[in-house]
């Protein structure tokens, strides 16, 4: 009886040290367990590239907008149409930028909270966003410095509108989420 109990406790130990050093199973379940983090982690790096390019895009577009406004290419324009052309022409760059970049300019709209900026000429209302788009907002001429006095303020345009963005990242709370990634751009006018 007593041999059976230490053949027992002998095969009981050897059967727990063969258990123990048995690694057949467990790269697999190391695999399972880490596979779908490590490809969550991929999907999410992929996804905030993409909204970082579109981000640095609709800016260029922003900054091409504003570039294209604030210089005076409009030989044949009367003094009163010579802002609305700027206007138009800023409207234009942007959307080409956007479309240079495969961005569809229809998707972007005015911006949530339009920027307030003062305005270039003494005694009068901020300009606000013009009517030559329904999706960018326009704003000339504007003063790009907080001088005292008019004749030191540097007079410039304002280019903003925002943009969205959908992520796709399953099992999260950014799954389907559109945001609106902001762009912006202030240039000084150039003298005509």
């Amino acid at each position: 009886m007593l041999r059976s109990n230490f053949l027992r406790s002998d095969s009981l130990r050897s059967l727990t040290r063969r258990l123990a050093e048995e690694t057949r199973g467990a790269e697999i379940a190391e695999a399972a367990a880490v596979l779908p983090l490590m490809f969550m982690m991929l999907l999410g790096i992929f996804w905030f590239g993409q909204a970082f390019s579109t981000y640095g895009a609709i800016t260029r577009a922003a900054q091409e907008g504003a570039r294209a406004g604030a210089a005076p290419y409009c030989a044949t324009c009367s003094t009163q149409n010579l802002l609305s052309t700027f206007e138009i022409n800023a409207v234009a760059a942007t959307n080409a930028a956007m479309t240079a970049s495969k961005l569809d300019p229809t998707l972007a709209q005015y911006p949530s909270t339009p920027p307030t900026l003062a305005s270039c000429i003494n005694n009068t209302s901020p300009p606000g966003c013009s009517s030559a788009s329904s999706t960018v907002c326009v704003e000339a001429p504007v003063q790009l410095t907080t001088a005292a006095s008019a004749a030191t303020s540097i007079c410039g345009m304002a280019v903003t509108f925002q943009y969205p963005f959908q992520f796709w990242l399953p099992f999260t709370s950014l799954n389907n989420q559109k945001i609106w990634l902001t762009a912006a751009a202030r240039v000084r006018m150039e003298a005509h």
